[in-house]
């Protein structure tokens, strides 16, 4: 029973009969309710208790009667320290005046064990015909919250278990994903160093065999100038030879572009933007801004920069149907200079579930090269709109690399 933020009055005995039918109908009240309900004087002793009450702390109605409710069920805090009668809020409502609703608490039963509980104390108010207000005791009710209790222990150990069991699994992944981009990187070292190889053996060897070709050809034309039809044969030849040097020099740039490994890379990014600018025919705005004392990265990070600018470009040339282009490149100063990297197109654009699709392999390939040297490569773009590619990345010297 719960009494309202209004005072408990009990009828006087200036009224017998009824007295009699309200005793009567509060029994039937507490005795209906699965709440434990008790009721004490102002010595803190037990005036009425209903059976819930009894059972709930182990004693028999009878005997719980003219008991000090204090020490009888509230005697000890639950790590087992004294509690003093003055601290008990149960007592404060008829001491003070003060109500009180405690949610976690014990009380003690009648064979010692203890029981986690919630309760509410208000003080019984008789109001005088003077019109002053007495306070007669306080009334209790009380409820054995064991049950709920172990319930949400169960429920916070459940949760702990799920959160350590997640914490490790994001660690494993998080592990996991850092081992995948080291391997990764290491596969496009290992890429990019056989790119080298195969780029300098065509150039050493078939190179050195057309140029030996071409110059057989242009022996043997010099001595056949008295026969047309073998001349206009060697000349046809060396014609195919010159086509070949040609495409072994595309074939060997594309592995490899030399002058990434003899300029630098920001000849080599310049050279790129040209290079697709005069073959798409695009109106252009190129601007490179390096600031003074900063050096070519190391390799493998200028390796990975040109690869996604080449990419950048690339996805230009090939789904953008542009017809204008804006690159820009800026480093910032040193000591610690940050590479910025955009470019901009006027292009038929795309959704931001495309541009983010994990299908997007280029796109993939862009972001875990930039992410592997702590940089970061965003997206933007709308159907009709254009798309905007931007690479931010702290950059490294060969001294900081090794």
């Amino acid at each position: 029973m719960n009494a309202s933020s209004h005072p408990t009055t009990l009828p006087t005995e200036t009224n017998p009969r009824g007295a009699a039918l309200w005793r009567e109908r509060l029994d039937l009240l507490l005795e209906s309710t699965g709440e434990g309900v008790f009721g004490v004087d102002m010595q803190g002793n037990c005036i009425f208790i209903n059976r819930a009450a009894a059972e709930m702390i182990g004693y028999l109605p009878e005997e719980a009667l003219h008991q000090n409710m204090h020490y009888l069920i509230h005697h000890t805090h639950n790590d087992g320290s004294h509690y003093p009668v003055d601290q008990c809020p149960i007592f404060h409502a008829f001491s003070h005046g003060l109500p009180c609703h405690i949610e976690d608490e014990v009380l003690w039963r009648k064979d010692g064990s203890s029981f986690q509980a919630e309760y509410t104390s208000h003080p019984i108010v008789e109001h005088t015909p003077d019109g002053k207000d007495v306070i007669l005791g306080a009334v209790a009710t009380i409820k054995d919250i064991s049950e709920r209790k172990q319930a949400e222990a169960l429920l916070k150990k459940t949760n702990d278990e799920l959160e350590r069991r997640v914490n490790e699994r994001t660690s494993e992944l998080t592990n996991a994903l850092a081992d995948l981009r080291q391997l990764a990187a290491y596969l496009e070292t290992v890429r990019e160093t056989e790119r080298t190889r195969i780029a300098r053996e065509i150039h050493d060897e078939l190179g050195s065999l057309l140029v030996a070709l071409k110059m057989d050809v242009n022996w043997l034309e010099k001595r056949v100038d008295d026969r047309p039809p073998l001349a206009q044969k060697c000349q046809g030849m060396g014609k195919f030879i010159d086509t070949a040097v040609d495409n072994v020099g595309r074939i060997i740039t594309d592995l490899r572009p030399s002058i990434l490994d003899h300029q630098g890379l920001w000849a080599a990014l310049n050279w790129q933007a040209q290079e697709l600018i005069n073959s798409a025919e695009l109106q252009s705005d190129v601007q490179m801004h390096i600031a003074a004392g900063v050096t070519t990265p190391e390799r493998g990070q200028a390796t990975a920069v040109f690869r996604i600018f080449q990419e950048m470009l690339s996805n230009v040339a090939r789904h953008a149907k542009a017809s204008a282009l804006s690159i820009r490149v800026l480093v910032d100063q040193p000591p610690q200079p940050m590479l910025y990297i955009e470019v901009r197109d006027n292009g038929v654009g795309a959704t931001h579930e495309a541009l983010n699709s994990p299908q997007s392999y280029g796109v993939v390939g862009m972001r875990e090269r930039a992410a592997h040297f702590g940089g970061k490569l965003t997206i933007d773009g709308l159907p009709g709109q254009g798309t905007c590619v931007k690479l931010v990345m702290p950059l490294m010297s060969e001294q900081e690399s090794a």
